[in-house]
């Protein structure tokens, strides 16, 4: 492996982006994060340069962390804060200032005291009795893609199943019409994907908060048994969410309810029919599942990198002085393939007995949707094997993932039963 260069400028090269220091069309020398063999390239980081600085597209020098224990200390260190950052790598397009205010007040992008308010606010939405009660819903839903599965020939898991189960979930959670989840999935699909449809991004966001004000609307006129209505009380009887927090609260639960969950169940099932010893294994005894899915978790983990942080302070990672001012970034991946943390990082294990992993965060910012998102990939998993033993890839089938900055998914994942 070449030297790893002093300084990395991160870019890719479809964006048709421009900065100061660099036109994006002469090269392209950063990749890990968007396409191809994310682990081997943020390996020689890992080993050789764990906190290891790069140039981002607006010019700023950030620094990426890649080492488990590095990694999990700044999940939780109050010096590094969110501060309404909005993206993975420094992005920020040109949008009305009214769009930045309804995507940046949420428990994702603020600190306490306010995310500790926002978060009490949703948490009795994801009690672990409430989630459980929603098994013979998700199992429905299940059953009913399944059924278009079934034909002949081969269908792309991704798009036909994968995606569309936790979309529908999500959406049946916030009160969202069935008529409009395949517009939703477009949008959510480019606001996730980061530099590689970047001249999309305004207008996603744009067309996505301009949707969940409709949606705010509507439900104020009648509201549902649902999350939205039940965020619209909070906001309207105890004044305890502003207009910007209760519509950036659906645009996160929107977002995050839908993209992580499908690279998980996507993830997880292309892990699975990989090696036939370990599709059969679950498929004879389901009760293995929830123990792949904490493997599947770890070794393809949904998040590439975990939402940036700003540090406040000057910090020390290692042996390197990160500066005040600078942003943060976290590799999720990096961190789940480090061998001083687990024992053979790169083999996957579906027995593993110990795999305490970071894909659903560390500290006060821990994935609050987690159990849901748990449940959604048991039941479809269940599902698949259940009704669906013979599901096998098509012949030839190789994994190609997702140009995105921040998430870690297929693009599509090719499967016959034929």
């Amino acid at each position: 492996m070449p030297d790893l260069p002093e300084l990395v400028d991160v870019y890719y090269v479809d964006t048709g982006m421009e900065s100061q220091t660099q036109q994006p069309s002469v090269r392209e020398p950063f990749l890990g994060f968007f396409r191809g063999d994310v682990h081997s390239e943020l390996a020689g980081y890992r080993e050789r340069r764990p906190v290891a600085p790069l140039r981002l597209p607006d010019g700023r020098t950030g620094w990426l962390l890649t080492r488990y224990d590095d990694v999990r200390e700044a999940l939780a260190d109050p010096r590094l804060v969110k501060d309404g950052l909005l993206s993975p790598l420094g992005f920020r397009p040109q949008l009305p200032p009214d769009i930045y205010a309804a995507t940046a007040r949420n428990m994702l992008t603020v600190d306490p005291p306010d995310h500790t308010r926002l978060r009490r606010l949703l948490q009795g939405a994801f009690t672990a009795r409430r989630i459980e009660g929603l098994t013979p819903a998700i199992t429905a839903i299940a059953d009913q893609l399944i059924d278009d599965l079934a034909t002949p020939g081969p269908h792309d898991l991704i798009e036909e199943f994968a995606l569309p189960l936790p979309i529908t979930v999500i959406s049946e959670l916030l009160g969202v019409p069935a008529e409009d989840r395949g517009s939703f999935m477009e949008s959510a699909s480019v606001i996730v994907a980061g530099p590689s449809r970047f001249h999309e991004l305004p207008g996603a966001m744009i067309g996505m908060i301009g949707y969940i004000r409709d949606l705010v609307a509507t439900k104020r006129r009648q509201p549902g048994d649902d999350l939205t209505s039940a965020l619209i009380a909070e906001r309207d009887g105890g004044d305890r969410l502003t207009e910007d927090e209760l519509v950036s609260t659906v645009y996160l639960l929107l977002l995050a309810g839908y993209d992580t969950t499908a690279n998980l169940i996507g993830n997880a099932a292309w892990l699975l029919l990989d090696d036939r010893a370990r599709w059969d294994a679950v498929r004879t005894d389901p009760g293995r599942l929830p123990q792949a899915i904490e493997e599947a978790l770890r070794h393809e983990s949904p998040v590439q990198l975990g939402t940036h942080r700003l540090a406040v302070e000057d910090v020390t990672y290692g042996d390197q002085v990160i500066p005040a001012g600078s942003t943060v970034l976290l590799s999720i991946l990096a961190a789940h393939r480090d061998g001083r943390q687990y024992a053979e990082p790169g083999a996957f294990e579906p027995a593993r007995e110990r795999s305490p992993h970071l894909a659903f965060g560390h500290g006060i910012h821990h994935c609050l949707g987690a159990p849901l998102a748990r449940l959604e990939a048991r039941v479809a998993l269940t599902t698949l094997v259940s009704r669906m033993p013979e599901l096998r890839l098509v012949d030839g089938f190789t994994p190609r993932w997702r140009a995105s900055a921040l998430m870690h998914g297929l693009e599509d994942l090719l499967v016959t039963s034929s």
